[in-house]
């Protein structure tokens, strides 16, 4: 009996908004000459990246049974997506009701003892993320991937080893934010362009930029463009966890606002007092979020309404530890989280791809139903950097390079032409 045919898939998906414009890539290669067997790439419109990531999986292992019908192959599948690995492997569970029917379908393409997975770093699968670009641009002409127009060629160099990480500054998240920063500066970033909510959710070309006007007074100014959403984004102030550099999220305790946390909220409040601007409340429903929104509403004489969609990230496994601590129980999945916005925390955390999901689909619902006011919205880190990414139409990356301190103030417009503004960033000066 021959011996069973050696293959390796590499696959990508991408995202252009996640959810936004998308598409996947998958090459067959042979392992033993570096042949590339066949290529697949498509754009599926608008999909989230973990869709595009299944899709590409799912293409690759397509091409492989259409190559070798009546052949005993044994299949290695390389990816960047470790969501997609350890789910595919049977490590994590499929939470996400619009993963587990992608997961069923690729599971059915070949035996299941035939293929195995691999988690890669993205810089070692350019060849599929090559092809992942090529379908999203041919998607914004209006087309197409086709198979003559690909320029991917297969690089089979290894990257360098990524640096081991050290202790972070500021709080926990943020300062492993600022060292994927840093690995993330090293690898070639796919060519992105910044699009408008709407504009992503049809899968329409980004708008071309346009001159930048000079800037307006007032967080609901702008009336030649409608008066828009407007979201003032309070982070909440800060617990004893805070100064200790711990991860906070949603998945372990809930922990309650320090002295110095209830000054800042009181200082929030007599802020917004003096401003005068804001109409409604929204919290985060964790408790150093509602206590803070509570110390503005009595202020103001205003309800607070929970948002469950803006509470912080589950960080699993590493709630309530400090970054070190991580680093010494959970080596190795700590350094998968920090290659990837797709992988989880221990435990069954959420992934930075999940939370985006999550935020978008609440700002978008908080748009629809404060369409012309002007909102206070008290969360936490991930959620306030997610809306403002999301804003700029910045790629993954930047929500790594952004600081928000306890209580501080960042300021997002939302236009009735789908076109957001970013206003404020990281503003402190109400408790100086």
């Amino acid at each position: 009996m021959p011996a069973p045919r050696q293959l390796v898939v590499e696959a990508d998906g991408g995202s252009r908004g996640n959810p936004g414009p998308a598409g996947y890539g998958a090459v067959v290669i042979d392992p033993d000459t570096a042949q590339v067997l066949a290529e697949a790439a498509e754009f599926i419109g608008v999909a989230s990246n973990n869709v595009a990531e299944y899709r590409g999986l799912i293409a690759g292992l397509t091409a492989v049974r259409d190559l070798f019908p009546d052949t005993d192959v044994r299949v290695l599948v390389r990816m960047d997506s470790k969501l997609v690995v350890e789910q595919m492997s049977g490590r994590w569970k499929i939470k996400h009701p619009d993963m587990k029917p992608l997961a069923a379908r690729a599971a059915e393409i070949l035996p299941a003892s035939s293929v195995t997975y691999e988690w890669i770093p993205r810089a070692e699968n350019k060849h599929a993320d090559r092809l992942a670009n090529e379908a999203m641009d041919a998607g914004r002409r209006g087309g197409q991937w086709e198979p003559s127009s690909s320029t991917a060629g297969l690089d089979t160099r290894r990257a360098a080893p990524e640096p081991e990480p050290s202790g972070p500054p500021g709080d926990a998240a943020a300062g492993a934010a600022k060292v994927r920063a840093a690995m993330a500066a090293a690898r070639p970033a796919p060519t992105r362009a910044p699009e408008s909510p709407q504009a992503a959710r049809a899968g329409q070309a980004p708008d071309v930029p346009q001159a930048a006007q000079a800037p307006q007074v007032g967080w609901g100014s702008a009336p030649d463009l409608g008066s828009p959403a407007t979201f003032v984004l309070l982070r909440h102030g800060e617990t004893v966890l805070t100064p200790e550099k711990r991860f906070s999220g949603s998945g372990g305790g809930d922990p309650e606002l320090s002295a110095i946390g209830r000054d800042q909220a009181a200082r929030a409040a007599d802020a917004f007092a003096a401003r005068g601007t804001v109409q409604e409340i929204v919290s985060s429903p964790l408790r150093r979020c509602r206590e803070t929104a509570a110390a503005v509403a009595d202020r103001l004489g205003l309800e607070v309404r929970i948002e469950e969609g803006l509470r912080e990230t589950d960080f699993g496994a590493w709630e309530g530890l400090t970054f070190a601590e991580v680093r010494e129980r959970f080596g190795s999945d700590l350094s998968a989280w920090l290659a990837s916005p797709e992988a989880a925390p221990t435990g069954g955390g959420e992934s930075f791809t999940e939370v985006a999901e999550r935020v978008a689909a609440t700002r978008d619902r908080l748009i629809a139903a404060y369409a012309g006011r002007t909102v206070l919205l008290v969360t936490h880190v991930t959620p306030i950097k997610t809306l403002v990414r999301l804003a700029l139409g910045a790629p993954p990356e930047s929500l790594f390079r952004m600081e928000l301190s306890p209580a501080s103030l960042s300021v997002v417009a939302y236009y009735a032409d789908g076109n957001p503004s970013l206003r404020l960033l990281n503003d402190t000066s109400h408790l100086g």
